[in-house]
């Protein structure tokens, strides 16, 4: 990867990792050096990155390191509300806003991670999987939970709107 790549990917993808990280941690320092160590080890492993493949290289080492700041500060906070710069759409109602996030925080950090990364991100399953160190069955399998467990939480949508 050279430099001008290195900078083109910084520009595509820095904000869609910081907000991946963000809405995990909740806290904006956190995701802030969480994000800059990501492209950190990017950069110096620029040699070894592909350009095709940078976007998934970000979020899987931003990922891990967002797994190694939770387990050092033995932190499992969960996402208390989606930040404005979010692709949420602006029509949804609050109610039904309020659902989903109180939902999300039902969920553990691997499958909020998951949610997020399919739903949100538009990951493919062999993309989440390498990012999360997960095979795509399992990937599969506990997305499937993750959404059966919003399911029972929030219930019919149509009671909520």
């Amino acid at each position: 990867m050279t430099e001008r790549e290195y900078n083109d990917c910084v520009d595509a993808h820095a904000d869609g990792v910081f907000r991946f990280i963000l809405k995990n941690l909740q806290h904006n320092e956190d995701a802030r050096d969480i994000v800059q160590t990501a492209f950190e080890k990017m950069w110096k492993n620029r040699d070894a990155v592909v350009r095709e493949t940078a976007k998934s290289y970000l979020f899987t080492v931003a990922y891990h390191q967002m797994i190694d700041h939770i387990r050092k500060s033995k932190k499992m906070k969960l996402t208390d509300s989606f930040s404005e710069e979010s692709r949420v759409s602006r029509d949804v109602s609050p109610s039904l806003k309020r659902e989903l996030e109180m939902a999300l925080q039902q969920l553990t950090p691997l499958q909020k991670s998951l949610i997020l990364l399919k739903d949100y991100e538009g990951y493919s399953y062999d993309e989440i999987g390498k990012i999360t160190a997960l095979n795509p069955s399992q990937v599969k399998v506990y997305l499937h939970r993750a959404r059966l467990q919003l399911r029972d939480f929030v219930g019919k949508l149509e009671n909520i709107i």
